[in-house]
């Protein structure tokens, strides 16, 4: 494929990004332990950091594509006890890896260039004491969407800015928390820096 594609390849240009910034959740209440007698709030999810990498290949034009990992770090909230022993919260991590179209404003070359993307992507939601290596963890599916701006640097980096809105479903940790409705929903607001080839 390489080989037939080669000189269509050449004409390309790819990007490496590192980003970092917020991650914001909402329609975060997870759902209950309880059978019966639970609240969807009686385990949440609370707010938090998160950083990533992303592969940039531009396709010309106006065209896109990227291939995203993010690690979020966020709070598991247990309002019963039931889970995490005694009522409070605990350090907790999400992986996200996916892939995003995106549409630039101007055209390949240009010093400015605004996005609009959507895509898929997964999440593994590690709950705490868990770990994400030896099959710990609920993945989730879902989709993407949102805008940013990427500003070349010289001829060999870049920063970008970054809003991004998650859909997903909500983990529920084989069967342990029930009653739950609705997606959850994560919005990253980040900043970058990029490596332009």
């Amino acid at each position: 494929m390489l080989l037939v594609f080669s000189s269509a390849l050449w004409a390309q240009s790819g990007e490496l990004w590192f980003d970092a910034g917020e991650s914001i959740l909402s329609n975060r209440n997870l759902g209950t332990p309880f059978a019966t007698g639970g609240l969807p709030t009686d385990v949440q999810l609370d707010n938090g950091f998160r950083f990533g990498f992303r592969f940039a290949f531009n396709t010309g034009g106006h065209i896109g594509h990227e291939i995203q990992y993010a690690y979020s770090r966020t709070h598991f909230i247990d309002n019963t006890g039931a889970i995490l022993g005694s009522v409070g919260s605990a350090g907790m991590a999400i992986h996200e890896g996916g892939y995003n179209f995106l549409y630039y404003a101007t055209p390949e070359g240009s010093r400015i260039r605004p996005f609009a993307t959507g895509g898929v992507h997964f999440a593994n939601f590690v709950p705490p004491g868990s770990s994400a290596t030896y099959g710990g963890g609920s993945t989730k599916f879902g989709f993407n969407y949102g805008a940013g701006v990427k500003v070349k640097v010289g001829s060999k980096f870049g920063v970008r800015l970054d809003l991004r809105e998650y859909e997903m479903g909500k983990p529920d940790f084989g069967g342990t928390l029930l009653h739950q409705s609705g997606l959850l929903r994560q919005t990253e607001v980040s900043a970058g820096f990029g490596v332009l080839f």
